[in-house]
């Protein structure tokens, strides 16, 4: 009988979601078992010498009350949940509502049954037995709607812990993209600038490409993910972009497996590491400069590797990544909680930055 008193006080904060089906099965088990329970009242009773119909009477009353006792109880650790000393409290609602329900259940069968002086002797003389076990169930099911209560709430919390991380990490991510734009839109604009006077219709032409790039960047503020063969149409209007800054001393040579175009990456993910390898690349020398960028599909990981020549004597490409790279791997480590996506090398004269990205969606 206490676990099918059990199964009718579990209930969580938040109304479960069930079929009607489950819940006219769940009410017939429930009367089921008290229908059985009480049987088994009735019969015990019998053998004190009492009739039949003090024992019916006698196990209806004190099922129905006993079950009501047991539905207080769930029904008050679900609207208060104690937060300190709660075994203490089951104790106490324990002995209290085991009270209340002697007090109920002898009241009603005293006003049956108060002539009736054996059935009275046999009341009073198991009155003690009647009020451990009642103690006893209605405890076992105080502690059962704490432990699960408190669950439900620390699930809940937990929850909203989780959500509160999220937008707090999407609110980071957004903001890391919105960081790198303007120092490249400054750069553009004044190219456009010292382009008007003297070659205005280059300055127009980049104008244009400039246009075509920001309406793409608008539309990727939407999206978390792009393929790579989105991402690097989104490159190749920066890289046009910067071809008119830099004329013919900016070449770029990208290679690319075919199984990687389908593979998926943070969006404007690579704009900032190509313009990392041409600050390093172009901003020290005077020459004509090739900047490298290569994918493959390593056992289902998508590795980009963004390579530049550099002057040793003019420039220091080991003493930090800059804000652009240092704002890639910080964005890396946000979505998979990973530091070792970004790695950055020298061989002889050439910078090399590569990105993993593990295909997780």
């Amino acid at each position: 009988m206490p676990f099918l008193t059990l199964r009718l006080c579990v209930k969580p904060n938040k109304p479960l979601t069930t079929s009607p089906i489950s819940n006219n099965k769940f009410k017939l088990v429930f009367a089921a078992g008290w229908v059985a329970w009480a049987m088994v009242h009735y019969s015990v009773l019998l053998n004190f010498g009492i009739t039949h119909a003090e024992a019916i009477c006698d196990s209806l009353i004190s099922n129905l009350t006993l079950a009501t006792c047991c539905i207080i109880v769930s029904n008050n650790m679900r609207y208060y949940l104690p937060k300190q000393e709660k075994y203490w409290y089951v104790l106490v609602i324990s002995f209290g509502m085991g009270c209340v329900w002697m007090i109920a259940y002898r009241s009603l069968l005293w006003l049956f049954f108060h002539k009736h002086t054996t059935y009275m002797q046999v009341l009073d003389q198991s009155s003690t037995i009647r009020f451990g076990i009642a103690f006893l169930v209605i405890g076992f099911m105080a502690t059962i709607n704490l432990l699960w209560y408190t669950q439900k709430e620390q699930q809940e919390a937990d929850e909203r812990k989780t959500e509160a991380e999220k937008i707090a990490r999407e609110s980071e991510l957004f903001k890391l993209r919105q960081q790198l734009q303007p120092h490249f839109l400054f750069n553009s604009l004044n190219s456009i600038s010292a382009l008007t006077g003297s070659q205005p219709e280059k300055a127009r032409h980049m104008i244009e490409q400039l246009s075509d790039f920001l309406r793409g960047t608008l539309k990727k503020d939407e999206q978390q993910w792009s393929s790579f063969e989105e991402e690097l149409q989104y490159l190749q209007l920066y890289l046009d972009i910067e071809k008119v800054r830099f004329g013919y001393r900016l070449q770029t040579e990208i290679t690319h497996d075919e199984g990687t175009l389908q593979m998926k990456l943070p969006s404007m993910l690579l704009q900032p590491v190509v313009e990392n390898a041409i600050k390093f690349g172009l901003y020290d020398t005077i020459g004509e400069v090739c900047i490298a960028i290569t994918t493959k599909n390593v056992n289902g990981t998508l590795e980009v590797t963004v390579q530049n020549p550099f002057d040793k004597e003019t420039s220091q490409p080991l003493q930090g990544t800059g804000f652009g790279l240092a704002s890639i791997q910080r964005r890396l480590f946000l979505l998979f909680a990973r530091h070792d996506l970004l790695q950055t090398k020298t061989i002889n004269d050439h910078f090399i930055t590569t990105i993993t990205i593990p295909q997780i969606i």
